[in-house]
C-alpha cells in the first residue's frame, strides 16, 4: 500500500496554519479538483484526499491527535508493525465514537470523535460551501430552478415570492447564501445567483471594499465613512497610513450559512493623488517636501 501523504502537504499549509487558513486552502483546492470540474483520471482520488485532509485538520481534537500520532491514529487495522499508537487496546464497534479499553482492565476513556470511516467527501464539500454541491454529480432527480437574488437578501435573508413554472411560491431564504448555493424547498430545489454589490466584494464569508483617501488624510489621520451590509460606519484612519493597508472590521462580513457567526469586512485603503494641482498647491507641497526631507 502506498504511503499516505501528509495532510498539511495535501492542503499546502504549514503546521502552524490557523483554522481560517486551513478552510481557505480547502475551498480553493476542493473547487479546483471537484470531479465535475477536474477531468483528469485521478480527479476523484485527489478530491477524496483533499476532503480527508480537511476533515482531520478542521477538527481541533482530530488535528491534535494527528499531530501527535500521524496517520496511525486513524488506521482501521493498525497494529504494532504499523505504528498504531492504540495497539494493545480493544476497539468497541466498527465506527465511532470509539472507546478504547486497556488490556489490564482499566476504566475506558472516550476520545469523543469517530476515528474510523471518513465522511463522504461530497457531503463535506456541501457543508463548507453552504448547501448542496453546485455541480451535477450530486444533483438528485428533482425539479431545479435557478433564481437571482439581490446582494442584500443574501446578507440578511428573508421571504421571497417566486414565479416557478407559472405558479407562485413563497420561500424563506436564509442569510448567508452565495452564488451556487443549492437548497431544497419541498419537492423542488433552488440554485441561487447573487447579484454583485456596487461597492462590496465577497470572498466566502468575508467582504472587501476599496476606500480612496487623500494623501493628506493618510499622513495626518482622520475618519472616513465606509459602507457595510449593516449601513455606513465611520472608520478611524491612523496617521501615516500607507496605500494598500487593510483595516479589519470584525464581524461585519456575511453571515455563515452554517450559523457560525459572521465573517469580517476588510477595508483596503487607496491613497488618491490628484492629477492637477494649482500653482499655490504645488508651492505648498514643495515647501512641505523640503520640511519633511522625503527626497
Amino acid at each position: 500500500m502506498a504511503e499516505k501523504r501528509d495532510y498539511y502537504d495535501i492542503l499546502g499549509v504549514q503546521k502552524s496554519a490557523t483554522a481560517d487558513e486551513v478552510k481557505s486552502a480547502y475551498r480553493r483546492l476542493a473547487r479546483k479538483h471537484h470531479p465535475d470540474i477536474d477531468k483528469s483520471p485521478d480527479a476523484h482520488q485527489k478530491f477524496k484526499e483533499i476532503n480527508e485532509a480537511y476533515e482531520i485538520l478542521s477538527n481541533p481534537q482530530k488535528r491534535e491527535t494527528y499531530d501527535q500520532f500521524g496517520h496511525a491514529a486513524f488506521s482501521q487495522g493498525g497494529n504494532a508493525a504499523s505504528g498504531n499508537p492504540f495497539q494493545g487496546h480493544q476497539r468497541q464497534g466498527q465506527y465511532g465514537p470509539f472507546s478504547y479499553y486497556s488490556t489490564s482492565g482499566d476504566i475506558p476513556f472516550d476520545l469523543g470523535f469517530d476515528l474510523g470511516g471518513f465522511s463522504d467527501p461530497f457531503r463535506i464539500f456541501e457543508e463548507v460551501f453552504g448547501a448542496a454541491s453546485p455541480f451535477g454529480s450530486r444533483a438528485k432527480s428533482r425539479t431545479t430552478y435557478r433564481v437571482t437574488v439581490p446582494f442584500e437578501v443574501a446578507a440578511k435573508g428573508g421571504e421571497r415570492t417566486l414565479s416557478l413554472d407559472g405558479e407562485k411560491k413563497t420561500v424563506r431564504i436564509p442569510a448567508g447564501i452565495d452564488t451556487g448555493t443549492r437548497m431544497r424547498f419541498g419537492n423542488f430545489d433552488l440554485v441561487f445567483e447573487v447579484e454583485p454589490h456596487s461597492e462590496l466584494r465577497r470572498d466566502g464569508d468575508d467582504l472587501y471594499v476599496t476606500k480612496p483617501i487623500s494623501f493628506l488624510k493618510a499622513a495626518l489621520g482622520g475618519t472616513e465613512e465606509v459602507q457595510t451590509v449593516d449601513g455606513s460606519v465611520m472608520v478611524r484612519i491612523q496617521p501615516g497610513t500607507r496605500s494598500g493597508t487593510l483595516i479589519r472590521l470584525r464581524g461585519k462580513g456575511m453571515p455563515s450559512l452554517q450559523g457560525r457567526g459572521r465573517g469580517d469586512q476588510y477595508i483596503q485603503v487607496q491613497i488618491h493623488v490628484p492629477n492637477r494641482l494649482s500653482k499655490e498647491a504645488k508651492k505648498i507641497l514643495s515647501q512641505l517636501e523640503k520640511e519633511l526631507d522625503v527626497s
